[in-house]
């Protein structure tokens, strides 16, 4: 270490913070960092004294890995598998954020004479670490680049995610290792007689399990507009049913027989006398043969199954209706706006990271934005939107 010091040089950090420490009391903080601090050592166990260098962040750690690159993979894929395993069923349970970075960083010494460090190589492993969801490894592009030309194992194990923008306008590819469905599924008991629950199970539920997860973790992943455009999809299709539904149900009948043999003698009779009779008694002839092909039996039978027909046509009109009101061409939009950043949530549901800039696509109704800040309390407020409404919301987080 002492060789290194006062240098720049190029290593991997893993960045680590503990999900919504700051909302638990002091005795659960402690419980957390207890744990945390437990499983970081026996992940880095291996890995020798002087090739790393450990900074106690608070609410997590953020570990330079100077030797291998593969290191700071390694150490996250263990802790990975101790939250799967422990960190779970903890009280409370223990969730993290991990980002990993390639990038230089300064060797110095802080206020106490202890190693330190500094730089682009930290700071970007930081905003990686922000993007991550609970129980998600998120690296860099310069990290996948490096340790994919390791080994062809390593490329498979990475999932692009796209680009992020941090706070200060700065874009980030970023790649994902698994994906936080992982943890809840942990999270969740499994039943003595259906082993598909359990995490690497096999069972004859899987499959369902597999397909639903993956549907799940695609709309999650998605964009705003991707998710509009699923959303446009599934109400296209739904109305498309609805619409074969009503041709089915209002088809017409086939005319009953007794009504056809009442009539044909009628038809005939009056055929006859219209041919027999003079033309001047022609016009009331005429008059009185809709009377006799159809009587007032006729009528008062038909009345009821008239009257069905508009009831089935009034209620497949409200349903036409209750569909396309979730169309997107007819939602909200909701902009949010954070200072200095803030993580958004919709009716429970991560929607991005603010700044920038934060616009959703909601239904009209009433929904529940919520901002998370690790340092700060989460700040929440209920909206009530209609179609088509813009709304902005700026929200500052202050000691």
């Amino acid at each position: 270490m002492e060789e290194r010091g006062n240098k720049t040089i190029m290593c991997s950090v893993l960045f680590l913070d503990i999900v919504e420490y700051s909302k638990k009391p002091v005795s659960g903080q402690i419980a957390l960092k207890d744990g945390f601090n437990a499983f970081l050592a026996a992940a880095i166990r291996d890995v020798p004294a002087n090739d790393r260098i450990i900074l106690d962040t608070g609410d997590g750690a953020a570990i330079s890995f100077m030797g291998d690159v593969e290191d700071a993979l390694k150490t996250a894929l263990i802790l990975r598998k101790k939250l799967l395993t422990e960190g779970v069923h903890m009280d409370p349970p223990l969730l993290l954020r991990m980002g990993i970075n390639l990038g230089p960083v300064r060797l110095v010494k802080d206020i106490n004479d202890q190693p330190n460090i500094v730089g682009d190589g930290i700071n970007v492993a930081q905003r990686i670490n922000g993007f991550a969801k609970s129980g998600q490894i998120l690296v860099s592009r310069s990290y996948y680049e490096a340790v994919s030309r390791l080994s062809q194992e390593y490329v498979g194990m990475f999932d692009y995610q796209g680009s992020r923008t941090d706070k200060h306008v700065r874009e980030h590819e970023v790649y994902a290792i698994g994906h936080p469905d992982d943890i809840i599924a942990a999270q969740q008991k499994p039943d003595d007689n259906d082993v598909s629950g359990t995490v690497g199970g096999q069972g004859a539920g899987q499959g369902e399990n597999g397909w639903m997860q993956a549907a799940r973790s695609t709309f999650q992943n998605a964009s705003n507009q991707q998710r509009a455009l699923y959303v446009a999809t599934i109400a296209g299709a739904l109305l498309l049913l609805i619409v074969v539904a009503v041709k089915i149900t209002h088809r017409p009948a086939a005319p009953l027989p007794q009504a056809a043999e009442a009539s044909a003698p009628a038809v005939v009779q009056a055929a006859s006398e219209v041919a027999a009779a003079p033309p001047k008694i022609a016009e009331p002839i005429a008059e009185k043969k809709p009377k006799a092909v159809q009587p007032a039996q006729e009528k008062s039978r038909r009345a009821p199954a008239e009257q069905e027909k508009a009831g089935k046509e009034v209620s497949t009109k409200r349903t036409l209706e209750e569909t396309t009101a979730v169309v997107p061409g007819a939602a909200a939009l909701v902009s949010v706006a954070v200072t200095p950043w803030g993580e958004i949530y919709l009716d429970g549901r991560m929607q991005g990271v603010s700044p920038p800039l934060v616009e959703l696509q909601v239904a009209p109704g009433k929904h529940e934005i919520e901002i998370r800040n690790t340092t700060f309390p989460a700040y929440t407020q209920s909206i009530h939107v209609k179609a088509d409404e813009k709304i902005k919301i700026k929200h500052k987080f202050t000691n």
